[in-house]
């Protein structure tokens, strides 16, 4: 799967290509500073494109012809509004830009225009999503560590998550450190991807 993030904003485009690569972990993306050194590295060949605000407008044109492949980088709520425009709000926290993120590639699986490397993903047997669900379950958590998890997720604090299962406030940084390891968690927004990619809470309980 090739991403494309189109964006003159390289700090910008670091944060969410590392975040992608944690949903995407199959994805390859490529980091352009321009939309004209994204047209001369074969922009057919891309599944979507992460396109500043400015960028979009300004080859409006392209990308409106490219309507299930373009997500447009906004910075805050004040833009354009356009009917049938998917847009990525940057400028918020990581947990709600990690459910958005998550949202937008749940309605991107499900529609096949999105897919030109469709027959390719047939013939593999799988989506993307299927990937991410079989390497992530490698390191499997223990019931309680889940429930750790889901509750760390949901946005409670290490007290919160001992007053809701009863247990020490030790235990709860002892499964809370087990977790970080055997999901390679850099931060909270890995064990937050790793539980609704799981399946094991619904994005609107975020």
């Amino acid at each position: 799967m090739k991403l494309a993030i189109i964006d003159a904003n390289i700090l910008t485009c670091m944060g969410l290509q590392r975040i992608i690569e944690d949903i995407i972990p199959i994805a390859e993306i490529s980091i352009f500073p321009s939309f004209e050194e994204m047209v001369i590295n074969h922009p057919e060949d891309f599944m979507h494109y992460f396109v500043s605000s400015g960028i979009y407008f300004e080859h409006a044109q392209y990308f409106i012809s490219q309507p299930h492949r373009s997500i447009v980088l906004v910075y805050g709520d004040n833009y354009p509004r356009l009917s049938g425009l998917l847009t990525l709000n940057v400028c918020q926290s990581e947990k709600r830009l990690i459910k958005e993120l998550l949202s937008l590639y749940g309605r991107m699986s499900q529609n096949p225009r999105n897919h030109p490397d469709a027959d390719r993903k047939n013939r593999d047997g799988g989506d993307s999503h299927d990937t991410f669900m079989h390497e992530k379950s490698g390191a499997v958590l223990s019931p309680r560590e889940t429930e750790v998890a889901i509750l760390l997720a949901k946005g409670y604090i290490n007290k919160e998550i001992a007053d809701h299962l009863s247990i020490s406030l030790t235990t709860v940084i002892s499964h809370r450190k087990n977790i970080m390891e055997k999901l390679h968690a850099r931060s909270l927004a890995d064990i937050i991807i790793y539980v609704v990619m799981n399946g094991l809470i619904r994005i609107e309980e975020l």
